[in-house]
Parts: structure tokens; C-alpha cells; sequence
């Protein structure tokens, strides 16, 4: 261990995030910090804690171990970017959310754009999703399974403009400056205001103005109240029974950060489901003139059946069912006048026997 008991200063960025007491010690920044501020313990030393959230843990902290402690707050506090425009639309399901993110960076795109989503997996399903629009966008995606070296490489390109568009977790909520970026969107709803104000706030920095647009579907009704709040209270319209809806308990935040809702896959159809469909679709058209000859033939038939009916051995003749058109009564007088009887062919039979005698 390293000691800096010479430091005059110990800045902590963040704080809110390195506060966090996470599932799991390797994702726990706490242990960490713990042991640099005690390298850093001078008598001199200063210690100065940022973030742009409000954190009470931060706060109860500073008070319990730092002396002369002294709060300076800019704005509101847990309130988003005034300089970001807000929208909140509703996409009523996950094929609605790709559906308009498609149609919107088709037509109403100013890049660079940044694309939030809650997990590396739906990060690759959505980059899959956008590659194939045409004409075809500069897309990429940065998540924790990118080497660091792979992530200084994405970040580059995005800010020489040579990616337009770049996915990313929450992994890029916070800590890097993007002074350019026009475009915000949350493709999946972020799960806290928290990870909302610093989202949106990767737009509008340095005085420039930005553009968020988060999407909601029916699933995600019950977790909405907080975020409509947030972005009503910076003057912008939500859908009014947004505000209306239950709060979540103090207990139901904590679980929805630590375990994100379950989402369908981002596709409109999966692929294997498609090439299963479109083989289906292929075989039922080969299959159709087949079935429309077999169907031919089998009312031919039936029509062949029914114009002759055998009964006890007197054969009369009926209207036909397909393909025959119908028969005009003096037609059918004229038939039934032509047709003899078995006892009239025997009677002329007797007489002409008596003739030729």
C-alpha cells in the first residue's frame, strides 16, 4: 500500500456510484475507496466528494467522518440537465421499440446518438437489429466484455465521427465526457433516477443544448412514476396518468437496481423462426396447384357420380352438382320423353317376336 500523507487533496468523483454496496465484493467500489482514503489520510489533506446525483449514504458518511463539513449544491438536487430536451414515448412492446428507433434514425437523426439498453446481451440483439438498416448507418457497441484497450479504440471513432451511433450499458452512464453528442436514447427504461439523470446527461454538457428520448412499454407501467416525475418536474409533457401511478416502495427500488425486469429478445422475428417460416410458406405454395388439381378431379368425379344414380336397378338421371350448367324444364322434358322403361323395352321386345313370326 501507497501512502500519501503529504496530499493536500483527495477527490472523489462519483461518490454516489463508489458508495454503492453491491451483490458481490468485486463489484463493490466501497472496499476500494476505503483503502485510499486511508493512504491519503494527512493532516493537511482535503477531501472533496462529486457527483451529479444526491446520495444520503455520501452525505451521513462525510458528517460521521470528516470535520467541518460543508455542502455546496448547483440546481436541484437528483434533477436532470435543463439544457436536455425530454421526450417519453410510449412503444407499447418490444417490436414497437425497434420499430420506431429504426424510423427515427431513418428520418430524424442528428448524430452522434447515443443508445442506452440494460444488458450486454440485448446490446449485440439490438447492434444485429440496426446493422441491417439501408442505407446503412455507422453502428457499434461498447460493454464491460470489450477489452479496455477495444473501448479506447470505440470511444475514438465515436468522437472522429466515424460511428454515428454507439450502444452501450450502463457502463457509459457515467464518467466520460462526450462533449458532442446531439442524442440520447433509452431504449430500455433506466431502472432508477439515478441512472436516468446521468443517461440523459451525456447530452447537453458544456453549455450545448441535447435531446433524450426514453421508450416505455406496457411492462414497464409499474416502474414509470419516477422517471415521468423527474422529466415533468424539468417542464416538459408526459402522459398525465404517468404521475398517477403507484410508487414503488423503498424495498421494490432496491430490487429493480439490482435485478433489471426480463425483456423479450429485440428482433422482430428470430431468424431461426423466420427461415422456419418462410420454408413453411415456400412448401404450401408448391404444394397448392397439386391440392387445386386433386380438388379438380376428386369434383369431377363426384359431378360424374351424381349425374348417373343407380336405384334398384332403374337408372335415372339428376342435375349435375360442379362444373354443369343447369338444365332449362323443356331440356329435361325432352330427355325424360327420349328415356324408356325396362317394361316398355320388354312389351316392343314380345311384339316384334310376334312380327317376325
Amino acid at each position: 500500500i501507497l501512502y500519501f500523507f503529504e496530499s493536500r487533496w483527495l477527490i472523489v468523483d462519483e461518490s454516489d456510484r463508489l458508495f454503492e454496496v453491491v451483490e458481490g465484493q468485486e463489484r463493490c467500489f466501497r472496499n476500494q475507496l476505503a483503502s485510499v482514503y486511508k493512504a491519503c489520510d494527512g493532516k493537511f489533506t482535503r477531501r472533496a466528494f462529486f457527483s451529479a446525483t444526491f446520495s444520503y449514504e455520501v452525505e451521513e458518511w462525510c458528517k460521521e467522518n470528516l470535520n467541518n463539513v460543508a455542502m455546496v449544491c448547483i440546481g436541484e438536487r437528483n434533477s436532470a440537465n435543463a439544457n436536455v430536451t425530454q421526450e417519453l414515448v410510449f412503444a407499447g412492446s418490444e417490436q414497437g421499440k425497434l420499430l420506431a428507433i429504426r424510423t427515427l434514425l431513418q428520418t430524424q437523426f442528428d448524430p452522434p446518438a447515443l443508445i442506452f439498453v440494460q444488458s450486454k446481451e440485448r446490446a449485440r440483439e439490438l447492434l444485429s437489429a440496426l446493422s441491417s438498416i439501408t442505407p446503412p448507418i455507422p453502428v457499434a457497441l461498447i460493454s464491460s466484455e470489450k477489452s479496455q484497450s477495444e473501448r479506447d479504440n470505440v470511444i475514438a471513432s465515436f468522437r472522429s465521427g466515424r460511428i454515428w451511433v454507439l450502444i452501450c450499458t450502463e457502463l457509459m452512464g457515467r464518467g466520460l465526457d462526450l462533449r458532442n453528442v446531439n442524442l440520447v436514447i433509452n431504449f430500455d427504461l433506466p431502472t432508477s433516477i439515478v441512472s436516468y439523470i446521468h443517461r440523459i446527461g451525456r447530452t447537453g454538457r458544456a453549455g450545448r443544448r441535447g435531446r433524450a428520448i426514453t421508450y416505455f412499454t406496457e411492462s414497464d407501467t409499474k416502474y414509470l412514476r419516477s422517471i415521468a416525475t423527474v422529466i415533468h418536474q424539468a417542464g416538459f409533457e408526459v402522459p398525465e396518468y404517468t404521475l398517477s401511478l403507484k410508487p414503488l416502495s423503498r424495498n421494490e427500488k432496491k430490487q429493480l437496481v439490482r435485478h433489471a425486469p426480463k425483456r423479450k429478445h429485440i428482433a422482430f422475428v428470430k431468424k431461426k423462426k423466420l427461415k422456419a417460416i418462410q420454408a413453411e410458406k415456400g412448401s404450401k405454395q408448391s404444394d397448392e396447384p397439386a391440392k387445386k388439381k386433386a380438388k379438380v378431379d376428386k369434383a369431377d368425379e363426384v359431378s360424374r357420380n351424381e349425374r348417373t344414380v343407380t336405384n334398384g336397378g332403374n337408372k335415372r338421371k339428376s342435375r349435375a352438382i360442379v362444373g354443369d350448367s343447369k338444365e332449362s324444364p323443356s331440356s329435361e322434358k325432352q330427355r325424360s320423353s327420349d328415356e324408356v322403361s325396362p317394361k316398355k323395352i320388354k312389351k316392343k321386345s314380345k311384339l316384334s317376336k310376334k312380327k317376325t313370326l
